[in-house]
């Protein structure tokens, strides 16, 4: 068997050398650093591979994008290496905010496939049109539609399979368009048992049951202005998390909003869109179904946002793109925490783990893509923000406990923003890329109010520190492009000097509060840290029914002491082999990572050993009386390996051998 892998392993490595003819062709330009997965109907690359794949899945193919899992649900996204702390994560350019205190319900968690049209992911300083970042941002675009001059009426209904945890999945969504009016709807159920790992080993505690339904309605007031209001309801119950010490007895959200659009025919205005729109998160941390827990906890969370935005976009000279956008948002975060008594008629133990801190923030972000002729362009953009702190007064007797002097106030004020320049040049089959940025962000509600924050990953309990600074970013990056219609490849990079790098700290005055802690850590600033990222990928079209594709990604990541940041991703590589034949397409794949020797042993990380994994999908259309039926199967893990990567939360194990099957029928 070990031989047998070996072989499977270098025949596929090998194909990169597969690489020979090359011809010409011309390309466009498009601005740097951005990634915009399309409409499915344009681009079914994704789905085509695993239709009713979660969104963790599909954020896991894009380039820059790493994932934290803690069991077999609501991942957490990074991007350049930078946890969601220094990144921004929206839908439909709404702020939303998780509500566990242990980031187990990112937002990503909140959308689902068949109500997902896209993603717009930025990598770096360059940001969002929604706000300051340092790292990149991540905006999830839920399904749109249009006004048509006939009406239509389109619908599908979803299922599938999955062998690895006896996952169900049912769903499917409609459409329905016409001149005046538009409506669309969408529903998805999964319902998944514990998984398996390499070997057949059962993972306690991975279980989950997830809802999600959406709906929007549209009307056309005149030909230039027309009203949408959508809503999308999620609820998770019963969800496991095999990582931690505590499971999640439900993640529930609500997220709404009213827009409305401008578009004129004639006008300086290209496009004017103003948005209005609330959410509501509700999560609870359960121990109840943990066989032998020290101490029951109860650890209920909440957030609630308000909040607005309007985006101008116009053409000036036929050369400069110009989006302007204008957003404001009110957030309330709230979390507890209540250690039950085991002794009767003693006193239960509480504490506000996030003491009710209302943020309140008010931007300007400007882009301005300038073509400057058919070879050069030019991509500048800025954000400038006020960000506003309120703590209750049982927040500030809290944490004063920890601070060495009297300067801690319920009020904190801060300006935030960021800057970039990127420059791009098309020469014939190249395309050439360089940037530079700076960006600041203000302080998190953990790294800045919370209260006993238990990290099972290094066992320090963890303090917020109101009076940290603002943490900074300069950055640089570049990419090389050769592109043909037979072969393209591509290099890029980035390097992020961050300034004021806020991280815990060792307290050795104060002892853990969590059973097995190690001690406390607070959060602070340290000198600097240093990030960066190289990656490379190629695409080879041997001939229209061949495609062999494949890349390597490099990071590296230290702080001012030399010591390495934690979630430095090691060598990654991947590569895979399509073959498709009028309706039927089919992928071979490999991916692994290298070695991890350089753990954050200062930070609670080991190392991590290398894995290869292989997995095979297909896919075929068939015509059922002019309907659609789409068929996917595939086999994920075809080694049933058992492995771990630096990213699984306190080295918990993959899945092992996974067999699914997933089936779309369009009505």
């Amino acid at each position: 068997m070990i031989l047998k892998r070996k072989h499977i392993v270098s025949i596929l490595l090998a194909l990169p050398t597969l690489v020979i003819s090359q011809v010409k062709d011309t390309l466009s330009n498009n601005a740097l650093q951005e990634v915009v997965v399309t409409h499915q109907s344009q681009n079914k690359k994704l789905q085509d591979k695993k239709p009713l794949a979660s969104v963790d899945d599909y954020l896991a193919t894009q380039e820059n994008i790493t994932l934290v899992r803690r069991g077999a649900y609501a991942w957490e996204p990074m991007i350049n290496n930078m946890a969601i702390e220094r990144t921004r994560q929206t839908i439909d350019g709404m702020q939303i905010f998780h509500a566990c205190t242990d980031k187990m319900d990112p937002i990503t968690s909140y959308v689902e496939v068949n109500n997902l049209d896209g993603m717009d992911i930025t990598s770096g300083s360059q940001g969002s049109m929604f706000g300051a970042t340092l790292g990149g941002s991540i905006d999830l675009r839920t399904r749109k539609l249009s006004f048509t001059e006939q009406q239509t009426f389109k619908g599908q209904v979803q299922t599938g399979f999955e062998s690895i945890n006896k996952q169900k999945i049912a769903g499917g969504n409609f459409d329905f368009t016409s001149k005046k009016f538009y409506a669309s709807g969408s529903i998805m159920f999964r319902d998944a048992d514990n998984y398996k790992a390499g070997g057949n080993k059962e993972i306690q505690y991975s279980q989950f049951r997830k809802l999600n339904a959406s709906g929007i309605i549209g009307y056309a007031i005149n030909e230039s202005n027309s009203l949408e209001a959508s809503i999308i309801y999620d609820k998770a119950i019963d969800v496991g998390y095999p990582a931690l010490p505590m499971d999640v007895g439900l993640a529930e959200a609500i997220i709404t909003s009213f827009k409305h659009t401008y578009a004129p025919t004639d006008s300086w205005i290209d496009k004017w869109e103003t948005k209005l729109y609330y959410n509501t998160i509700t999560h609870r941390m359960d121990d109840t179904k943990r066989p032998v827990v020290p101490i029951r906890m109860l650890m209920p969370g909440w957030t609630d946002t308000y909040g607005a935005y309007t985006t101008l976009s116009t053409t000036i000279k036929e050369k400069h793109h110009v989006s302007v956008n204008a957003n404001t948002y009110y957030n309330k975060s709230l979390a507890e925490m209540t250690m039950l008594s085991t002794i009767p008629g003693a006193t239960n133990m509480f504490a506000y783990t996030w003491p009710n801190i209302k943020t309140n923030y008010g931007g300007l972000t400007v882009k301005d893509h300038w073509q400057i002729d058919d070879k050069n362009s030019l991509l500048v953009s800025g954000t400038l923000g006020i960000n506003f702190n309120h703590v209750s007064q049982k927040g500030v007797d809290q944490l004063s406990i920890f601070l060495n002097d009297n300067t801690f106030k319920q009020n904190k004020t801060r300006t935030v923003g960021n800057f970039a320049v990127n420059y791009e040049r098309f020469d014939g089959e190249w395309l050439y890329g360089i940037g530079t940025g700076y960006g600041n962000r203000a302080p998190s509600v953990s790294e800045g109010y919370g209260y006993y924050l238990f990290n099972s990953g290094d066992r320090y309990d963890y303090i917020g520190n109101p009076n940290l600074k603002n943490e900074s970013s300069y950055e640089g990056n570049f990419f090389i492009k050769y592109a043909t219609p037979a072969f393209s490849t591509k290099v890029s990079g980035s390097i992020f000097y961050l300034n004021n790098y806020i991280i815990g700290v060792i307290d050795p005055v104060y002892n853990a509060m969590t059973y097995g802690g190690l001690g406390v850590k607070k959060y602070a600033n340290i000198d600097h840290a240093i990030q960066g990222t190289l990656d490379w990928n190629f695409t080879y079209n041997i001939d229209a029914n061949w495609k062999v594709s494949g890349g390597l990604t490099y990071s590296y990541g230290k702080d001012s002491d030399k010591n390495t940041l934690p979630f430095i991703a090691p060598l990654a590589y991947r590569t895979a082999i399509d073959y498709k034949y009028n309706a039927f397409k089919t992928q071979l794949s490999l991916k692994g990572n290298a070695v991890k020797n350089n753990a954050a042993e200062a930070y609670g990380e080991v190392r991590t050993p290398s894995y290869a994994i292989v997995d095979w999908n297909a896919n075929y259309d068939f015509t059922i009386k002019s309907k659609a039926l789409n068929v996917g199967i595939g086999v994920e893990n075809i080694l049933d390996t058992y492995y771990s990567t630096y990213a699984d939360w306190n080295k918990i194990p993959n899945p092992g051998r996974n067999l699914f099957v997933n089936l779309t029928y369009k009505l």
